[in-house]
């Protein structure tokens, strides 16, 4: 049975197993990349190393945001041109992705490194590190092209329900970079923050070769024609794709605020706990992508061929396995968390005054498979306004008065409730958004 048949007809729980854990231990690959370099450099070099990069990340969302917009667009674009049947569009997919990520990511690199620093003062790390941020973002950034080229193409092989073809490509990637990671931090001394830069990059192009060899001797439905600009693709891919870039950009300034104040309510140790717990944080969220792509294809597929049932079933099924998903990560978080904070070589004592704040600030993380879902499901039948919505409501128009006013009102403990306060009424208000739209769809097939 081919995979369009199986996207159309196969039990929904069936088709979730079968896309989603190649798509989760594929995202955790691509969530390896930073963990490791911060575990590595905490061990290695020290704690304000591993701090230094971790507030550097932020930054580095500009390159995810660039994959997110044009791959979760193109996607989402192809997905339901394979349920239309339109090879025309199908056929022009990759060459439209090709231009518009070359363009993009050199904007990114020249700008990147121009602008490291001012990003680096907004977000208040103390000058010793910055200086160590600073080193390692201006090499992370000429890596541009190769990481967004290879995850926005990721997304295009995953949005066909190719997940296992998928994972093989940001596995060997991972791994690549994990290998080099100690040997160029170690090896390079006192420039090691440099050498884990160097092996991301590194990583990142062979990622991108890799890639670029599967569209081109591989993938059968989807070749890399013509490289140019497409009007008839990049207009819907970025009204699609806005939504999942925003959620990058709006992580990129979440981040940059939580970090700036918890370094100026908490001091260093606070910037320090802030750093690993982002850390953490940051990874966990990647396996519940990960299912959403599984989920994409399905939903686009069954929303271009008017399965309006199946779309509804297969939101439930996968709501309800972003939940138990959730709690892999959630359950250690609150049991074991001083064991996950020493991993990345942070002290006893900042981790026994801040062990409690951690815990609060995970406290939601079991629900967010909702959120996830929902904002996958509206960029996959092309609501890109409504994913918008979601994105804008929780990441900056409740968030950022939020975190701004209540730790001047309420102190440092502030710091750490907000933001799954915030989590908390966006997965509500989520989840009623797509109710309506799945009872509107239902009620426009029965007239």
């Amino acid at each position: 049975m081919d995979i369009k048949k199986q996207l159309l007809t196969k039990e929904p729980k069936d088709l979730m197993l079968q896309l989603s854990i190649p798509a989760v231990l594929g995202m955790l690959v691509i969530g390896l990349y930073p963990l490791m370099d911060g575990i590595f450099a905490g061990q290695i070099i020290g704690q304000k190393a591993m701090s230094a990069i971790s507030i550097s990340m932020p930054l580095t969302f500009l390159n995810t945001a660039t994959a997110t917009l044009v791959g979760v667009g193109s996607a989402s674009i192809l997905s339901r041109a394979l349920g239309e049947g339109n090879q025309k569009i199908t056929s022009k997919i990759m060459g439209n992705l090709t231009a518009w990520i070359i363009f993009i990511s050199l904007s990114i690199t020249v700008l990147g490194i121009i602008f490291a620093k001012q990003f680096l003062m907004i977000a208040g790390a103390t000058d010793e590190i910055s200086a160590l941020a600073f080193r390692y973002l201006r090499i992370v950034f000429i890596g541009s092209v190769f990481v967004n080229f290879t995850q926005s193409s990721n997304m295009v092989i995953r949005g066909q329900g190719l997940m296992k073809e998928a994972m093989k490509i940001m596995v060997l990637g991972a791994l690549l970079n994990i290998i080099l990671d100690p040997i160029f931090m170690i090896a390079l001394k006192d420039k090691g923050i440099e050498g884990a830069a160097i092996a991301t990059v590194l990583a990142q192009m062979v990622q991108a070769l890799m890639t670029l060899n599967y569209f081109k001797k591989k993938s059968v439905n989807v070749k890399i024609n013509k490289i140019k600009f497409e009007k008839e693709i990049y207009v819907e891919m970025f009204m699609v794709g806005v939504s999942a870039m925003l959620m990058q950009l709006l992580f990129m300034i979440q981040q940059t605020l939580l970090y700036r104040v918890a370094f100026e309510y908490g001091g260093e140790d606070g910037g320090i706990l802030m750093a690993a717990s982002m850390r953490l944080y940051s990874f966990s969220f990647i396996p519940l992508w990960g299912m959403s792509q599984g989920l994409q294809p399905v939903i686009g597929t069954n929303f271009g061929a008017k399965k309006y049932n199946r779309v509804k079933r297969t939101m439930n099924v996968f709501m309800f396995g972003g939940i138990i998903l959730a709690a892999v990560f959630w359950i250690p978080a609150q049991l074991f968390p001083q064991s996950l904070l020493k991993i990345f070589n942070v002290s006893d004592s900042i981790i026994n005054n801040g062990v409690n704040n951690f815990r609060m600030f995970y406290s939601v993380y079991i629900l967010y498979g909702i959120m996830v879902m929902n904002v996958t499901f509206f960029q996959s039948i092309g609501h890109g306004k409504k994913a918008g919505k979601i994105v804008l409501l929780r990441q900056l128009i409740f968030f950022v008065p939020c975190i701004l006013l209540f730790p001047k009102y309420f102190g440092v403990i502030a710091v750490w409730y907000t933001q799954p306060l915030v989590d908390f009424i966006m997965i509500v208000v989520g989840y009623i958004m797509q109710k309506n739209t799945l009872r509107n769809m239902l009620k426009l097939k029965a007239a």
